[in-house]
């Protein structure tokens, strides 16, 4: 229930864009959300009854609100994600990035070095990264190294220092890896020439490098200064050298950012991609872990924020999964769906999936426990049904030109084969090939005893076959008191497709998620299951037509027989001692006399 003193701050909100702060009574800051309209938003969390439990618990512990207006919908972004990282309030969205990756800095300084650090300040240096692969990042400092001479030392080397010739050169400059600015030896215009081309090839324009470099290269040319020219020409083989290490995804995209998405029930994981002059130059991914009811475009626009404020990033395209629910001011958003910016969002997102798989590999090699609740809860929410299913059963049925109807069922717990429990039925009172009816009965035996002896129960079955297999089954469960007690879904074998009771259009599970594969293995293992029985049976029966129908002979007898001769051919062609040997006078000469009658 609102209060008044709430209801009044509400009323009095600007129909602005902006950012909203929810306190609680003790003054803890508890969420910072964005707003298009701040009153609409904030408004909104009041007049209704949220899907979410967190929101309803969240809205019960407002008591006060603040708020603050920005001029459009994408600063009202950028000032979330600062104020976020800044608080990191209970109910917001969770940023999941615990390694601190190393940035390359140019320091302000006279004469900048350029140097690796982790903990970048704002002490007006320029950072470049941060880089996730140190591999990439050293490369780039080995370029610089060697393109270009610069200082390591940390002299103060300001133009008074210098003029009153305060140091002397050090070693680095006698093996080369200097030009000497401490003693005047370099200008600071040759110098800060350098540090510019520095900054463009951390930016990904080294295209504009080796145009600038060819230039000085044919300059000095022209004047006959061979060896300058030489020098200039061995700097452009590097970095051509270095660009072609580069991912080249296509000539023709400049400059973009590519963000791919993939959906984790609990938050998303987030690849971005920097392309420049057609190659990828850096790419991340992170986790976004939900607090509330945050959509996809929530969460996607979060990462954007991020990403470009980390990576300094000014490209005028954004290449993304979906549409977004706000515009960004002067960058135009492209959702591809062929061609070069599709194949980029692909692997952008190949990108997500690889990050996905190792982040819940090592969760579940730390955790086993993290890994069934993980996939239970998966499965539920992919299933649509109401409990995880930690014991699932599956059933197939099957016979053979109308004889031999046979049925079986496979049972996982906690997401593996739990292979003690697996069962095999004989069709008792099914005449003929109806595989309805055969489904009838065998789902109305299996918990027709499990009722009777007060067993656990499965929280899903699995019925292999369509809508006609489905309603059998549910007949049964009928019958049984256990309709809607029970979840049950039937799979058809072509398309993979999910049938629901009294639910005429299938579910189309993702080919590629865990839930499917957990239904496919079960489905196989039920299918090798039934059909090892089902061969036994008809081997039987084979036995049956040619030694069991003599009587006073047996199915035992008539295997040891078999075992013994190999086939009924044999056992026609042995003599009656040979026989007698086996099985004793009197079975022998009954073998001897039915299988005459048999010829």
């Amino acid at each position: 229930m609102m209060t008044n003193a709430l209801q009044q701050k509400v009323e009095v909100l600007p129909n602005n864009p902006g950012v909203y702060q929810y306190y609680n009574s003790e003054g803890n800051l508890l969420y910072i959300g964005k707003a298009k309209s701040l009153k609409k938003r904030v408004s909104s969390y009041f007049n209704k009854i949220h899907d979410s439990h967190k929101t309803n618990v969240l809205v019960k512990q407002i008591a006060d609100i603040k708020y603050i207006v920005v001029e459009t919908e994408y600063d009202a972004l950028l000032l979330e994600n600062n104020l976020i990282k800044k608080h990191q309030p209970k109910y917001n969205i969770l940023l999941k990035d615990d390694k601190t990756y190393p940035w390359i800095v140019i320091k302000n300084e006279d004469f900048p070095r350029v140097m690796v650090t982790r903990k970048p300040v704002k002490d007006g240096s320029i950072y470049f990264g941060p880089y996730a692969s140190g591999t990439m990042m050293y490369t780039l400092l080995e370029l610089i190294k060697e393109l270009f001479k610069l200082r390591t030392c940390n002299l103060q080397l300001t133009k008074t220092n210098i003029e009153k010739h305060k140091f002397r050169l050090c070693l680095e400059h006698h093996i080369g890896n200097c030009k000497g600015p401490c003693e005047g030896l370099q200008t600071r215009e040759d110098y800060d020439e350098n540090i510019t081309a520095i900054k463009s090839i951390l930016k990904g324009n080294i295209n504009t490098v080796i145009d600038h470099l060819e230039q000085q290269m044919l300059s000095h040319a022209t004047k006959y200064e061979f060896e300058q020219a030489q020098s200039y020409k061995e700097k452009i083989d590097a970095l051509e050298k270095y660009k072609g290490r580069s991912v080249v995804v296509s000539p023709t995209i400049h400059h973009v950012d590519v963000f791919s998405f993939i959906d984790d029930q609990q938050g998303a994981f987030i690849n971005y991609l920097r392309v420049i002059s057609g190659a990828i130059i850096q790419s991340h991914t992170i986790e976004l872990k939900r607090k509330l009811d945050e959509t996809p475009s929530d969460l996607l626009l979060l990462a954007i924020a991020e990403m470009r404020e980390r990576y300094q990033s000014d490209s005028k395209e954004i290449i993304v999964p979906f549409d977004l629910e706000i515009d960004i001011p002067g960058v135009m958003v492209t959702v591809p769906k062929i061609g070069d910016k599709k194949h980029l969002l692909d692997l952008s997102e190949k990108n997500a999936r690889y990050f996905r798989k190792d982040r819940l590999e090592q969760a579940d090699k730390l955790n086993p426990e993290h890994r069934i609740e993980r996939l239970m809860e998966a499965m539920k929410k992919d299933l649509r049904i109401p409990v995880k299913p930690y014991h699932i059963e599956c059933f197939d049925n099957s016979n053979f030109q109308g004889d031999y109807a046979v049925a079986a069922m496979s049972v996982f717990k906690n997401g593996r084969p739990s292979k003690s429990d697996y069962r095999h039925f004989n069709i008792k009172t099914v005449v003929g090939p109806d595989d309805f009816a055969s489904m009838e009965e065998i789902i109305y035996r299996r918990y027709k005893r499990l009722l009777e002896e007060e067993k656990e129960l499965p929280q899903l079955i699995v019925i292999d076959g369509g809508k006609g297999q489905l309603s059998a089954a549910l007949n049964s469960l009928a019958k049984l008191d256990l309709r809607g007690k029970i979840s049950i879904i039937g799979i058809a074998k072509k398309l993979e497709e999910i049938y629901y009771p009294g639910d005429p259009l299938p579910l189309y599970l993702d080919k590629k998620g865990e839930t499917l594969r957990i239904i496919q293995q079960l489905r196989d293992e039920v299918h090798r299951f039934g059909i090892t029985h089902h061969r036994n049976k008809r081997s039987k029966g084979v036995i049956k037509t040619e030694l069991s129908d003599i009587k006073g002979i047996g199915d035992k007898l008539a295997e040891k027989l078999l075992r013994e001769f190999k086939s009924v051919k044999r056992i026609k062609e042995a003599s009656l001692e040979e026989l007698t040997a086996l099985i004793g006078k009197a079975k022998a000469e009954l073998v001897k006399n039915g299988l005459k009658g048999e010829g």
